[in-house]
């Protein structure tokens, strides 16, 4: 990869000062609070000629390179985006060292629709800025955005995973996110009920696409019985071929509102506002959508009802497992098997929180912090230069 990448963009770091890298233009301001985010970088990617609009941001290096999905997404704005991209990196660093992989956060945001929008151009466009960040930042798949669009990206870059098996890659990591959103929810059954299972239980999926399918096949198969609703009806259809059993309902407000001992979100970020809160039945909620919570107290109205929150970062990390597996030659088993680790880490926050008296939330959130502060602070550790 020869020379910048064309087009503009800007980087900020943690002390504000705008510091745009060789080749780019000028830096933008954003109507959103990026110095105080915490993050220690952003960037701004734009190439007219193929119509990219893009958002990196880095939140943390502390514990390695900044491994994070790339979002494909018609926002209202670019405040929209850069907000986005701002939650969903600070979520992917605590994923990650919740995960006890050796990551930080980060995560890239391509303003559009995928539909419409995706070129070949634009993507090996992205993957130029990608690679002119050094391996800083590690990209992957997220909404809109697929194993042959990495591929793709990837023919500009060397720090694109989540590749198809044709190329060497780990393939669709919706297979182990589901698996290991799966298994926090038989870690939260244990905590609250004193059993590993979900049998005879009710559960109530939001959001049916590849996460939430993969769900439902676990769970059907586990003896539960599941409701769901989709705004895609074809995907609840496909679902229903497979189990006939399965009950759909017409929109997520009638979901909440139906009669369920465990809500599981699969869909797009924010599901827990309050008047969702306030309403639901289930006594455990456990998805796979990221950002659940609608807002910093959503934890605290959550266990004042006495719902039991599985953290959405923890149990949905199977996905960054499998691609982070990619990285050292891809072994599903492998990648399995370190995703049932997910059932123990879940227990441990359910247990650190009674014993805290917190919600788990704010647990997950501790033990995250804890090992990005005590492995992170290796790095200060000098090493003598090899070669």
């Amino acid at each position: 990869m020869d020379g910048a990448p064309h087009g503009v963009c800007g980087t900020w770091g943690p002390d504000g000062t705008p510091d745009p890298p060789v080749g780019c233009g000028v830096p933008r301001l954003w109507p959103v609070d990026v110095m105080g985010s915490g993050h220690e970088q952003v960037v701004f990617c734009s190439d007219e000629e193929s119509g990219l609009r893009a958002v990196i941001a880095v939140y943390s290096t502390a514990l390695g390179p900044a491994l994070g999905g790339t979002r494909f997404f018609p926002y209202a704005s670019e405040e929209a985006a850069v907000s986005d991209a701002l939650a969903l990196s600070k979520a992917m660093a605590y994923k990650n060292s919740l995960a006890g992989l050796d990551l930080g956060g980060g995560k890239g945001v391509i303003i559009g629709d995928p539909r419409t929008q995706k070129t070949e151009a634009l993507l090996r466009a992205y993957g130029r800025f990608v690679e002119a960040l050094g391996g800083r930042y590690l990209t992957a798949c997220d909404v809109g955005t697929s194993n042959a669009d990495l591929d793709v990206v990837a023919r500009e870059t060397r720090f694109a995973h989540g590749r198809s098996l044709a190329h060497g890659g780990c393939g669709d990591s919706s297979v182990l996110t589901a698996f290991g959103v799966f298994q926090g929810m038989r870690a939260a059954a244990q905590h609250r009920w004193g059993s590993p299972t979900l049998a005879g239980r009710t559960v109530a999926v939001a959001g049916v696409g590849k996460v939430g399918s993969w769900l439902v096949d676990s769970l059907v198969e586990d003896g539960a019985s599941v409701v769901v609703t989709d705004v895609d009806g074809a995907a609840v259809d496909r679902l229903q071929a497979r189990h006939p059993g399965v009950r759909a309902v017409g929109d997520t407000a009638e979901l909440v509102r139906t009669q369920h001992d465990v809500y599981a979100p699969c869909a797009l970020g924010g599901a827990l506002d309050d008047e969702t809160v306030a309403v639901l039945p289930a006594e455990i909620v456990c998805g796979g959508a990221n950002n659940q919570l609608a807002h910093d107290g959503t934890a605290a109205l959550l266990a004042d009802r006495g719902v039991l929150y599985a953290p959405d970062y923890l149990v949905n990390a199977g996905g960054v497992m499998q691609v982070e597996d990619e990285r050292h030659g891809f072994s599903f088993a492998r990648a399995e098997a370190k995703a049932t680790t997910i059932f123990d880490v879940a227990l441990r926050v359910f247990a650190a929180a009674d014993a805290d008296g917190v919600s788990p939330a704010v647990a997950a959130d501790r033990l995250a912090e804890e090992r990005m502060a005590a492995v992170g602070r290796l790095s200060s550790i000098r090493l003598p230069l090899r070669g």
